[in-house]
């Protein structure tokens, strides 16, 4: 019958049984004429996939009608409930969207937590009930759609490489640290998390902490990318900061990132070793909830050092002072491996344009990427 998608993922109602009935044909005498089986007109009729294009004029043909009247394009759904994870601003109610699992999850398209700067198109609107969202989109373009949490810019790049691999797939990034990436994984409101914390002795951070937090669930640690980090300062370093000592010097105002954010963990180790209180840095208690954040206050001249990557010190054209290298991975629940979007972009990791393009921004490596770092059992 050359079956293709299923309606109910299409938005397409079939209304074949009306004009059928209105006939008084039954099953069997309808799929005598159009030389088909009768299982084949039932499939038609509930719904379960939409004939091609040849079985569908014979249809129209036969009850005198327009194929458009035997198939209706239905609105996406109105009123979904959807549960937002980084909140929303009541004056911009765009959402990226992704279903995980049989949960409706929403990234606000606005403001800090956004990747990337500039305006991206919604799936959703959310209703003034700030509990439902009606849909811009099809429920099947929702299911080829998944979440990715963290805060390695570079997840933008390994977006855009599994839409090339697969154009119908999406990969929605939104901002969070580390710790609360991996939270909203255990929480189910993410299809992937990444977490780029740093390695105490020879124990994996990230395979540790995702242990902790996905307790009882198998997963994958997935390397990503290699990435430097440190501090982002004026252009010319005019306080001649080099590293966190000069913090602690009484000009130098830093902003901080929020407690929990890897760049943090960083600085207070580092602090620490070096034998300085955070209370003698000016600044410490200041913070910001991303790298992009910090490198704005720097080129405002509100802030004279922030933690942040290179490559964002690069973006706003400001200098950096590196500290550490650390490693990004991708941490994926074993169930959603099977997941169609999930499949492309681990194909995608073992792929050469992705590492050549990683290796081409700045303060950034490919060595562990498409790295199988763990994978743990229940």
């Amino acid at each position: 019958m050359g079956r293709k998608q299923p309606a109910k993922h299409t938005g397409i109602k079939s209304m074949v049984k009306a004009f059928r009935l209105k006939k008084g044909w039954s099953q069997e005498e309808l799929a005598l004429q159009l030389d088909i089986r009768r299982q084949a007109v039932y499939d038609i009729e509930s719904g379960r996939y939409l004939p091609n294009t040849a079985i569908a004029l014979r249809l129209a043909r036969l009850f005198g009608c327009r194929v458009e009247d035997l198939f209706v394009e239905q609105d996406p759904p109105d009123n979904m409930p959807v549960h937002v994870i980084n909140g929303v601003d009541a004056a911009s109610p765009r959402l990226a969207l992704g279903r995980v699992r049989d949960r409706l999850v929403g990234i606000a398209l606005q403001g800090a937590a956004s990747i990337p700067f500039g305006l991206r198109s919604a799936d959703g609107l959310l209703r003034p009930d700030g509990k439902s969202a009606r849909l811009l989109t099809t429920p099947e373009n929702l299911n080829k759609s998944i979440l990715l949490m963290g805060c390695d810019p570079a997840f933008e790049i390994l977006a855009a490489h599994v839409g090339r691999r697969a154009p119908a797939s999406r990969v929605h990034c939104g901002f969070a640290s580390s710790h609360r990436a991996l939270n909203m994984l255990a929480e189910g409101y993410t299809h992937v998390a990444g977490t780029h914390l740093h390695n105490a002795g020879t124990q994996e951070a990230n395979v540790v902490t995702a242990r902790k937090k996905l307790a009882g669930v198998p997963f994958h640690v997935m390397g990503f990318s290699i990435m430097e980090e440190g501090l982002m300062v004026a252009k010319g370093n005019p306080l001649n900061i080099h590293n966190v000592i000069d913090l602690a010097q009484p000009m130098v105002r830093l902003v901080n990132r929020e407690a929990g954010a890897a760049l943090r963990v960083l600085l207070d180790t580092q602090l620490e070793r070096a034998g300085i209180d955070a209370e003698a840095i000016r600044g410490y208690e200041d913070e910001v909830m991303s790298h992009g954040e910090g490198a704005h206050r720097i080129v405002c001249n509100a802030a004279d050092a922030a933690l942040g990557f290179r490559v964002i010190a690069e973006v706003f054209e400001i200098d950096f002072v590196p500290l550490a290298t650390t490693r990004c991975d991708l941490v994926i629940p074993d169930d959603m491996t099977e997941h169609p979007t999930i499949k492309v972009l681990l194909d995608v990791l073992q792929s050469a344009p992705l590492r050549r393009e990683i290796d081409a921004v700045p303060g950034y490596a490919s060595t562990a990427t498409g790295d199988t770092i763990a994978q743990l059992s229940a």
